[in-house]
């Protein structure tokens, strides 16, 4: 299947490992230019942009953080300069802070130490989506996928304002739809379950790991691979009219 994104630009914000490695992996092959962006780790950002054809300016790194506002005016500006415009956009990067801790309660948790969690996180996403969306409304054609996660639909033990943050996107999404259908754009989120990226299977516990299998009628957990096809389709040309949508990559959980 041509999935029509050669020569189309990608911009994948927090490419560095996990699900946005592998998204920029998969855009990459199918002859797209990809940007992938990190915060901090700008060795493993540079090896992955070579990897995927820096020497011949198919793709590059772009520091960027959703807790510093001008960040994604930059990032949009500068594949603006070198490649046009951003065609695709992943939004994938996470402003993680700091977490309620299991002995703090909720209802004492100050907002000096959740607000920014929610505000950088889905503050930063809409800034991104807003830059990228005004080139893609201009050239009649683009593809928004937001990455959101099974937190925002099952929920989990102190992860109330990151759940939060991740709702707000499938919310983003479906009312984005109804300003941006009509132009040729199309806005969609992937909403992972529990996935085996690097970080997590280093911490998970093998009970937990257990009882997600024995939940899961797959009985598989999904690879950073299988939110990545996922993303893939729902960016490219193949997708014709899926649109506002929320789908759920979790082997049927």
């Amino acid at each position: 299947m041509d999935l029509g994104l050669r020569d189309k630009t990608v911009l994948v914000t927090g490419g560095t490992k996990g699900i946005g490695a592998a998204t920029a992996r998969a855009f990459s092959r199918e002859g797209a230019r990809v940007a992938l962006t990190y915060r901090s780790d700008a060795a493993a950002a540079r090896g992955i942009a070579d990897e995927l054809g820096a020497a011949e300016d198919r793709a590059c790194h772009l520091r960027y953080a959703l807790d510093e506002p001008d960040s994604p005016r930059l990032a949009v500006e500068q594949l603006t300069q070198r490649w046009g415009g951003v065609d695709v956009l992943v939004a994938n990067a996470l402003f993680r802070g700091r977490r309620r801790a299991p002995q703090e309660r909720f209802d004492e948790w100050p907002a000096t130490q959740w607000l920014p969690l929610l505000t950088h996180n889905l503050a930063g996403t809409v800034r991104t989506v807003q830059l990228a969306l005004a080139g893609m409304r201009e050239r009649g054609w683009g593809r928004i996928v937001l990455i959101s996660s099974h937190v925002a639909a099952d929920g989990a033990p102190g992860q109330e304002i990151y759940g939060a943050g991740k709702s707000a996107l499938h919310g983003l999404a479906r009312s984005l739809a109804w300003d941006c259908g009509r132009c040729g754009v199309l806005v969609n989120v992937v909403c992972p379950g529990l996935t085996t990226t690097q970080g997590v299977t280093a911490v998970l516990p093998a009970e937990v790991r257990d009882g997600e299998l024995a939940r899961t009628p797959a009985r598989r957990l999904s690879a950073p691979e299988d939110i990545a096809n996922v993303a893939l389709f729902l960016g490219s040309a193949a997708n014709g009219n899926v649109h506002g949508e929320v789908v759920t990559v979790a082997g049927g959980r």
